[in-house]
């Protein structure tokens, strides 16, 4: 597979530029120069050349304000364009109803639970609902998609980076006073209710996993297995690149590039990594990352990204948010509340933690490689 003329020919045809406007540094931007010089890209390069064509079939969709690949193996061609435009007309329906801030299923329930009326919920948007529940209660609330309205004051809630000044204390203090958080919701059947008023759902910390999972049962049900689906920072894999497994790299958050690759598969795994260097905003000469404290309302500062490998999609992406709030203090406590045993995370200083099981699985693709420290997940009282 001729990595770098692949990634050329999509980007040119989908109009990528290589340079990703300030403060929104979507995962494939730049992979037209990147992948003349990286092995590996996480979000959009899979490491592995070979000296003849691959039977590979890809396909570039823009979901979820992103670009998100799909790539399968080793079946026919037409079976192939055919699961492509059926995983693409369901995702864009996952867009349409998980979108926060313009109208589908998710604005019509933010809209119900601030008149304190009922809502009737789909399937799915049921299971982002309880997902988050179990998420919010085993990392002790540092992952609570529940804070809508405080990502909304921050400027979040639109497609370009935000600009201007930031909330003042006062305004980010009076929605954390009012406690919003996803336990505050209940489900009768596909009923939805909320006894706080204040809550406003944003899914963006755990849809792109959900998705994740739904492609690749989706595919399953074709008889494809042997895929990848990358929705940009985070992804799904089933099965292999023929004999060799998947082998993908992890974005490197203080600069360009991976800095780090693992294999994954043969069975299904989900691999998403977080953290404010994909996304922010800047004033007075700092950044701001689009990870939010639910307990302080404030950006996350201390870890710049978390990486989590775990068979649900949905596990993994909620995972990396909660330890991304949890810092370098908690992280270690959530791993282990939340039940993870491969995590990697990375400090402001680019200082490496990572978990016994995870130090085993990565390779470390940069000269000099970074310091790195091993931790087993263990509960911290302080961190409960």
């Amino acid at each position: 597979m001729n990595t770098s003329h692949r990634l050329d020919r999509d980007s040119s045809r989908l109009g990528v530029s290589a340079t990703p406007p300030p403060g929104h540094r979507a995962d494939v931007l730049g992979t037209r120069l990147l992948s003349k010089f990286l092995p590996a890209l996480f979000g959009a390069l899979l490491v592995g050349c070979s000296p003849t064509p691959d039977p590979l079939f890809e396909q570039t969709f823009y979901i979820f304000g992103t670009m998100v690949d799909l790539t399968l193996w080793g079946i026919p061609e037409p079976l192939a364009r055919s699961a492509s435009k059926t995983i693409e007309n369901d995702l864009q329906t996952m867009h349409r109803d998980w979108h926060a801030w313009q109208p589908g299923e998710v604005m019509r329930l933010n809209q119900a639970i601030a008149q304190g009326e009922p809502f009737q919920a789909s399937p799915n948007l049921i299971t982002l609902i309880r997902t988050s529940q179990d998420a919010e209660k085993r990392s002790s609330g540092m992952f609570n998609p529940a804070i809508g309205r405080l990502i909304g004051l921050w400027g979040f809630h639109q497609d370009i980076p935000p600009g201007g000044v930031i909330p003042t204390p006062a305004e980010v203090a009076r929605l954390v006073a009012q406690h919003p958080s996803t336990l505050d919701l209940s489900i009768d059947g596909n009923t939805v209710r909320s006894r706080n008023p204040a809550v406003e759902l944003d899914f963006g910390g755990i849809a792109k996993g959900y998705a994740g999972d739904l492609v690749i049962a989706t595919l399953r049900t074709m008889g494809i297995e042997n895929a990848i689906f990358d929705a940009g920072g985070g992804l799904q894999v089933i099965g292999s690149h023929g004999k060799k497994p998947w082998h993908i790299g992890i974005r490197d958050p203080k600069g360009n590039g991976a800095f780090a690759a693992v294999d994954l598969g043969p069975t299904t795994e989900g691999m998403h990594t977080s953290g404010g260097y994909a996304r922010f905003r800047e004033y007075a000469g700092k950044r701001y990352s689009h990870i939010l404290d639910p307990r302080t309302g404030m950006p996350v500062e201390g870890i710049v990204s978390a990486t989590v490998i775990y068979p649900e999609g949905i596990w993994s992406d909620a995972s990396t948010k909660g330890m991304v709030v949890g810092g370098l203090r908690c992280w270690s406590s959530i791993a282990s509340q939340m039940g993870l045993t491969n995590v990697l995370v990375v400090d402001e200083a680019g200082n490496v933690y990572m978990t016994p099981e995870m130090s085993h699985r990565v390779q470390f693709t940069k000269e000099p490689p970074p310091h790195v420290t091993v931790v087993t997940p263990t509960p911290n009282p302080a961190c409960l």
